[in-house]
């Protein structure tokens, strides 16, 4: 009795402990996943907040929101307030506290490459906190008052509520470019206004677009589809027009109105002629601007030297170029091939495939900016769709701004294939966490499209059937003129060089027109750290291509390290070489 009692007793001891070992080992492999389901919960909730805060972003970034959960938001262009500054930075201290509290190890790998975006993405941001008032929301050239236009202009309209959101938007026009300029008397207060030259623009701006039909001309376009698709009645249709009109004049006139008269009386405020440099705490805000723009976390000091290394290295593969075949110079307008955009993009889908991973041929259009916006508008731009539907995909080019066909060429490799559209879409088919597409470094982003820019001479020289040595000279030229306006935005804003500075410097690169020194001047001034987002960006991609390349040695296959580094997506630069030097 004693016997079966003792081994009763030793039964239910080895039972227990089975069941402790196995709710051991059942706790350590669900933790995990328990861990990456509340960071998701956690990143989620970031995105739709974030989302539901801006309706411009919200439709831009999702064509259906309900499912994400966004089903009631208040209809808004954002705030540019410092009671809003004030909230935004709390909750990214809120956010920041909790992201740390995630342990890493347990986060799924795909996870962890999020992590590590957003915690530098959070202290990046935190630290430039104190910089409110050296923003300028109005630059002529990539500020609110000329992106706005296009991006209603290209307002999508899916369902009834998009139009009823379109019109919201419309209505809250005067309270927001009032808010704006608002902010711009706050900032002449503070000596801390745009430049006269700077303003004059931005006034012209504003007239053209008092002039110009474009808004109107574009919603009756899209009415119109609607209607003959059967989708909108004729009743429907002409309540829509008459009241899109109405809001034109009570809404969007007046806005640019009492925005023009507004900054208008600004005028003589400008206290400040050398870039940020000139500004208190200005090169500080400018370190915060490559930081979180370029996504490089390098010194000046640094970046100068890469750029200095480069353009010489440009400067000596020219001459050497040009001493082979003197006759290279005189052929830089042999281009005379009579091709459509399409046609071009069509070529370039087909000839990246040697050297890019493969992408289903995406439907695409191609548009012409507007005659009165052409002045204020890029080169060209490609309008990011949705991430949801990853269409539609447009190619907006500015015909003022094209010279030969080579440059189109070019230009269309940049903002298609394999730039900007291919980019967008291969990593949008990578189904990336929501939060990823409100994180797109624009240094990626851009330093991708000017990388793939470079490679697509060689394609162009196929195209136009020329010695591919003078699409090489036509590049090396096109990289020394980048890095050269790279090298004077960090002279201006990180050292106040004057006018007169960068004139004399680009004379001695034989840019003689006084009038073309000013322009480029005027536009460092009101776009800082934007040309470093290009070429430093594209600096960056070469130097990773490099890396991966020695460590990788002879069995290096570009290709893959191009899909290697799509897969991973927009991100900082310090992340992606992280995972280039684990990869490779």
């Amino acid at each position: 009795m004693k016997n079966f009692l003792h081994n009763k007793y030793r039964i239910l001891i080895f039972i227990f402990c089975f069941f402790l070992v196995f709710s051991i080992i059942f706790l350590k492999k669900i933790e995990p996943t328990l861990e990456n389901k509340q960071f998701e919960h956690f990143t989620d909730s970031i995105f739709t907040s974030e989302l539901s805060s801006n309706t411009l972003n919200l439709h831009y970034t999702l064509a259906h929101p309900e499912k994400f959960g966004i089903k009631d938001y208040k209809i808004s262009l954002g705030s540019m307030n410092e009671k809003a500054h004030s909230n935004s930075f709390s909750k990214l201290k809120s956010n920041q506290k909790r992201l740390k509290n995630f342990h890493y190890q347990k986060l799924s790998k795909e996870n962890q490459l999020t992590y590590d975006i957003l915690s530098l993405e959070f202290s990046t941001q935190l630290s430039g906190e104190n910089f409110f008032w050296l923003q300028e929301p109005l630059s002529p050239h990539l500020g609110i008052s000329s992106q706005l236009p296009i991006l209603l202009a290209e307002y999508t309209f899916r369902t009834g509520n998009d139009i009823k959101d379109y019109f919201s938007l419309l209505s809250c026009l005067p309270d927001y470019y009032n808010e704006l300029a608002e902010f711009e008397s706050q900032k002449a207060k503070r000596g801390l206004f745009m430049s006269d030259a700077s303003l004059e623009r931005l006034l012209t701006q504003c007239q053209t677009m008092l002039s110009s039909d474009y808004l109107a001309s574009a919603f009756k376009d899209k009415i119109n589809s609607l209607q003959n698709t059967d989708t909108l009645t004729k009743k429907q249709a002409d309540s829509y027009l008459s009241l899109h009109e109405k809001l034109i004049h009570t809404c969007v006139i007046p806005s640019y109105q009492s925005l023009s008269e507004k900054l208008s009386a600004l005028k003589g405020s400008e206290k400040n002629d050398r870039g940020l440099a000139g500004f208190p705490d200005g090169t500080a805000y400018y370190h915060y601007l490559i930081q979180s723009q370029v996504g490089d976390f390098r010194s000046t000091n640094e970046i100068e030297e890469r750029l200095f290394t480069q353009l010489a290295l440009d400067y000596r593969q020219m001459q050497t170029l040009l001493s082979q075949n003197p006759s290279l110079a005189q052929n830089l307008s042999v281009f005379s091939l009579s091709a459509t955009p399409e046609e071009m993009l069509s070529y370039l889908n087909k000839a990246m495939q040697t050297d890019f991973p493969d992408l289903d041929s995406p439907k695409y259009e191609v548009k012409y900016v507007p005659t009165s916006m052409e002045e204020f508008s890029s080169p060209a731009f490609y309008l990011t769709p949705p991430a949801d539907t990853l269409s539609p995909n447009t190619i907006y080019i500015n015909r003022s701004s094209q010279v030969n066909p080579a440059e189109l060429f070019t230009t269309l490799a940049h903002e298609g294939f394999p730039g900007h559209l291919y980019q967008t879409l291969y990593y949008g088919n990578q189904n990336p966490a929501p939060i990823r597409n409100l994180l797109g470094c624009s240094g990626y982003i851009e330093g991708w499209a000017t990388y793939v820019e470079s490679i697509s001479y060689g394609y162009a020289a196929s195209y136009f059937k020329v010695e591919p040595e003078l699409l090489q000279l036509l590049w090396q030229n096109r990289s020394i003129s980048l890095c050269l306006y790279s090298l004077l935005d960090i002279k201006i804003h990180e050292y106040g060089w004057t006018l007169a500075q960068v004139t004399q410097s680009l004379h001695g690169f034989g840019i003689a027109s006084d009038d073309t020194c000013k322009e480029i001047y005027q536009y460092i001034i009101e776009n800082p750290a934007n040309y470093l987002k290009y070429y430093l960006g594209y600096l960056n991609f070469m130097d990773l291509r490099d890396l991966a390349e020695k460590k990788a040695g002879d069995k290096f296959d570009k290709k893959e390290f191009h899909r290697f580094v799509l897969e991973t997506g927009p991100a900082p630069f310090p992340v992606i070489e992280k995972y280039v030097l684990e990869n490779y």
